[in-house]
């Protein structure tokens, strides 16, 4: 589930990213364009937080056991 949610986080801050540029370019609303791009790599950031490894042992939840 992790995996499906970090891709659409990904896919997400692409489009807010290259929605920011255009908005920038096309000079009509600064501001908001700048925000788009801070919005884009706050997604980023939060993927690649979330694809840093965790040890085992600090797992949420542990592994069920096979009885």
């Amino acid at each position: 589930m992790s995996d499906l949610i970090l891709s659409v986080l990904m896919l997400a801050g692409t489009a807010l990213l290259a929605g920011g540029v255009f908005v920038l370019r096309k000079g009509v609303n600064k501001r908001q364009g700048w925000l788009m791009l801070v919005a884009s790599a706050v997604m980023f950031a939060n993927v690649a937080i979330g694809m840093i490894p965790v040890p085992d042992s600090n797992q949420p939840v542990p592994p069920p056991s096979a009885d």
